[in-house]
């Protein structure tokens, strides 16, 4: 073999590399952004922004492929290399407030948005782009850290009406802005007009498609996907769009569910492959995967992802999120520790530390876990639900005084899914409180707080009446537990005994006798509730035959307890006997 010298090579290399560079255009590269092929679209912008360095443009279209690949801080760079080739560059100033704006920086982004649309001209790109920044949502994000703002596109969009009317793309901006605010019928008429100017445009097809999916029309948006594949196969967007569709179809008609859930996975699998498989658009699966709450498939691709060299820390993540959901808890505390300890702390979001902590619970780490979710919860008052998880924590370490109050928190606090079991473990969480402080009296000399009986009163007596409200006869565990607590309330047992159980045993009695119950449980609590009224009628309300009656139906429900064989030696054989 003839040798070849490696100069040669290298500089063979370089000239292959600039040819091939002249034949792609900054069209090319602004369509592999919208196909969102990232990795091609980056290498085409990185070779532009060579071949051609004095085109500020390019800088911009490349910062907007790191700002959709969460990279923020690259972006930034990006954008002010294109300000220092052209310190008037209007694009660029919109990227770094399009940064500000991620970053919840809203002052210095408004001010960047304004400097670059005075530098505008007549220019509709520049307030295109201001108004996409104002409705931008990451990719993937469920709930966006930075809620869009479609009336500040829409007011910066009518500033260059005059100037944008044939732009299709600022159509699509306010089409966009439209169904951002819920505007379907005002969304539709500017992507129609979009498409009046583009209608060889599979992007605007595809927005149309997403317009009617959102209204739950998935038969014309899979119309809509399907056209724009006819314009671009290579579209992959309109797969992926296709598959959430998909998605959606399986939820809405549970007897095809498993049909759409495979063609869901099947054009997911169809976007990939037309995006590289990049990471990027496997984060993308990824987010759709926890959308579907298909956990098992996302934990299986985060941990191949992972294993791929520079991937995307973000994998980190989604491995948390996905080991915690499948029970995989070292594995999912290991992962999203990493993601916390190494990834930008502007990247971290308060569901992080949500998974955080209720891995650390399910690692034997119930202290750490609970402080790290009150303070998600101190952070973002909408995860008051959180409260329900950490009065459980609490109530498994027998705390139950701060069990309670969580979960009084979690009723007052929490806007849906409270349930009158809620309730029920509040009451009895006050309740074991109380005997807590009750048996520590002794040690602290400190008095039992009663207070803490009423809260649990309160709490036993909303269930009942929310029951019986309907006409159903009150529960009858309930009502053994208001006598628990009416009970406790006797402070003075030897001299003063109220009798404060006496009504609510009877109810309990009333509702559960004339079942005949054949359970040890309901048995006992039975017993219980007449070897209560035998000792009060014995004691207190001074009626023999009362006394004897109650403890001859305890005696009939257990012969050999011992209270009920002192009644009958206190009262002499014959009463033992029984008429």
């Amino acid at each position: 073999m003839k040798l070849v010298n490696k100069a040669a090579i290298v500089a063979l290399g370089l000239s292959l590399a600039g040819t091939a560079s002249f034949a792609q255009s900054l069209a090319d590269a602004k369509k592999a952004l919208d196909a969102e092929q990232y990795q091609k679209a980056k290498s085409m912008l990185k070779n532009l922004t060579v071949t051609q360095p004095t085109k500020d443009e390019n800088f911009f279209y490349l910062g907007l492929a790191y700002i959709d690949q969460d990279y923020t801080d690259s972006a930034r760079i990006v954008f002010n290399k294109g300000i220092a080739i052209n310190p008037k560059s209007a694009l660029n100033y919109v990227g770094l407030g399009t940064v500000d704006r991620l970053e919840k920086n809203l002052p210095s982004a408004k001010a960047n948005f304004e400097k670059a649309m005075l530098m505008a001209g007549k220019d509709a790109k520049p307030y295109i782009y201001v108004a996409k920044a104002y409705d931008y949502v990451k990719p993937g994000e469920v709930k966006p850290q930075v809620a869009p703002d479609p009336l500040s596109a829409l007011a910066v969009l009518d500033k260059a009406k005059v100037f944008g009317a044939k732009d299709p793309d600022y159509f699509v901006a306010i089409g966009d802005a439209y169904r951002a605010q819920g505007n379907s019928s005002q969304a539709y008429i500017n992507y129609t007009s979009a498409q009046g100017l583009d209608p060889n445009s599979p992007k605007i097809l595809v927005n149309l498609g997403v317009l009617v999916k959102n209204a739950n029309n998935f038969d014309d948006a899979i119309v809509n996907f399907q056209a724009a594949l006819a314009k671009d196969p290579s579209f992959g967007p309109a797969y992926r769009e296709w598959a959430e569709t998909n998605y959606l179809q399986a939820n809405a008609d549970k007897k095809n569910a498993i049909a759409k859930d495979k063609e869901a996975v099947e054009h997911y699998k169809k976007y990939l492959d037309l995006t590289d498989r990049s990471i990027e658009s496997r984060l993308r699966y990824a987010d759709f995967l926890i959308s579907a709450h298909d956990y098992k498939t996302l934990e299986a691709e985060t941990n191949d992802m992972a294993k791929t060299e520079g991937s995307n820390l973000r994998v980190y993540r989604y491995l948390g999120y996905s080991a915690y959901e499948n029970g995989n808890y070292a594995a999912g505390l290991t992962a999203i520790n990493k993601w916390l300890k190494e990834a930008d702390p502007k990247r971290i979001i308060p569901q992080d530390y949500l998974y955080l902590g209720r891995l650390q619970m399910k690692s034997g780490q119930d202290s750490l876990g609970i402080v790290t979710l009150q303070n998600v919860v101190a952070q973002d008052s909408t995860q008051a639900a959180l409260y329900g998880e950490i009065a459980k924590a609490y109530y498994g370490k027998g705390k139950y005084l701060d069990a309670a109050k969580a979960y009084d928190a979690y009723i007052h606090k929490s806007r849906n899914g409270i349930l009158l079991s809620d309730y029920i473990s509040m009451g009895y969480s006050y309740y074991l409180a109380y005997g807590n402080q009750e048996d520590a009296e002794a040690k602290t000399h400190i008095k039992a707080d009663t207070s803490l009986l009423s809260k649990a009163d309160t709490a036993f007596g909303y269930v009942n009446a929310k029951i019986t409200a309907g006409g159903k006869p009150a529960n009858a565990g309930i009502v053994q537990y208001r006598a628990m607590v009416a009970d406790a309330r006797e402070t003075d047992r030897a001299n003063n005994y109220k009798g404060y159980a006496k009504p609510y045993y009877e109810q309990y009695i009333g509702l559960v006798a004339p079942t005949n119950p054949t359970d040890d449980k309901t048995k006992k609590s039975l017993f219980n509730a007449y070897a209560y009224l035998g000792y009060y009628y014995e004691f207190v309300g001074k009626d023999d035959a009362k006394a004897l009656e109650n403890w001859t139906k305890a005696k009939d429900l257990d012969p050999t307890n011992k209270s009920v064989q002192a009644y009958f030696t206190r009262k002499g054989g014959a009463a033992g006997k029984g008429k």
